[in-house]
């Protein structure tokens, strides 16, 4: 089913497809389409940072950027969903056409620019989701605050949203906000975290319960500056990592038509890069730091890759517009495949 959908789709401009395909998912929700599309849901529970996930595989950021689809998202097999990047205000991110197809390279660029409705959206929707899977929820700075100051930013999303979601992310490494990646360099990256884990505390106390809170970085590394920086991420107060975001790095695209288009390259290309760095951070941050992997899964062996490489979960977006919620499925059989080889 999903194939002809997709090949539909793709005859529309990339943004307008998705946001297309995310309404009629949504429509179709109510006639059961979303779980029809996704087939028999798969037990494959992961326990981890005091959170229970039925399976391994989850939604990456990004692809419900305001929470307006997770009913529909979350009945088509995921195991986890993560919303956002949202930011304190609603902007309306960089200008148009800002998202590519490389469908030779199974591949998108994008530079949105963390357009979204703005924190407060985001908490009215997970207010009235009937989902009730695991969600996680992605939290940026606002495109003018400057890095000085984006702490601020930060903290005012992670107050909003920390009673009604059940992880957060802080999305340091998007490549389409200017200087944001700056965030990631120790210079910046210790006094930062201080700042969010002495929130989040604060907020723990307050709730009476406590949220993990993770941090998203990029695969376009110097390896001595990646090892430092996951040092301070592991003495931060920070209970878990996602590696990766897109890539600047052309290298895998070379020769396409959009290869100079500015943005993050996201997709198969990317593949070798993300696992890279999830290897480097398993080693740094040893065995029993969190860490989801993203980036560059376009089939089930690309997912047991990421566990092979010390991933505790993982998480699809630009594989799942590709190949559709068989992709889901898929993986967590590789995974399970993984596990059972080596238990």
């Amino acid at each position: 089913m999903y194939g002809w959908l997709r090949n539909g789709l793709f005859l529309l401009p990339p943004e307008m497809a998705h946001d297309v395909a995310l309404n009629a998912l949504s429509a179709g929700r109510f006639v059961g389409l979303p779980r029809l599309m996704g087939g028999c849901a798969h037990a494959a529970p992961v326990d981890l940072m005091g959170l229970h996930f039925p399976n391994p595989v989850g939604l990456a950021a990004g692809l419900d950027k305001n929470g307006d689809h997770m009913d529909a998202l979350g009945a088509l097999g995921f195991g986890f969903i993560e919303v956002g990047t949202v930011t304190p205000k609603p902007q309306p991110g960089n200008p148009k056409p800002r998202m590519f197809r490389l469908p030779e390279h199974q591949a998108l660029i994008n530079r949105l620019g963390f357009n979204n409705k703005g924190v407060d959206h985001l908490v009215r929707r997970l207010k009235s989701t009937r989902y009730r899977g695991i969600i996680g929820a992605n939290i940026g700075k606002q495109k003018d605050t400057p890095v000085e100051e984006a702490a601020a930013d930060y903290c005012h999303c992670l107050e909003k949203i920390y009673p009604h979601c059940d992880y957060v992310t802080v999305n340091i490494s998007s490549p389409n906000t200017a200087n944001l990646r700056e965030l990631q360099d120790t210079g910046h990256l210790s006094e930062f975290l201080s700042e969010l884990v002495t929130a989040r505390d604060a907020l723990a106390a307050e709730h009476g319960s406590r949220r993990p809170l993770l941090v998203k970085i990029a695969p376009d590394w110097d390896r001595t500056a990646l090892i430092a920086s996951l040092e301070v991420i592991g003495t931060s107060g920070i209970d878990g990592l996602i590696t990766t975001n897109t890539t600047l790095d052309r290298t895998a695209v070379a020769g396409h038509r959009h290869a100079g288009e500015a943005g993050g390259l996201s997709g198969a290309p990317v593949k070798p890069l993300a696992d890279d760095t999830l290897a480097t951070a398993r080693r740094t941050l040893g065995p029993d730091f969190p860490i989801i992997g993203l980036g560059g899964i376009t089939r089930g062996e690309d997912a047991a890759d990421k566990r092979r490489a010390g991933a505790d979960l993982v998480q699809l977006y630009t594989g799942f517009i590709y190949r559709g919620p068989e992709l889901i499925s898929e993986c967590i059989r590789s995974w399970q495949s993984v596990d059972e080889t080596t238990a």
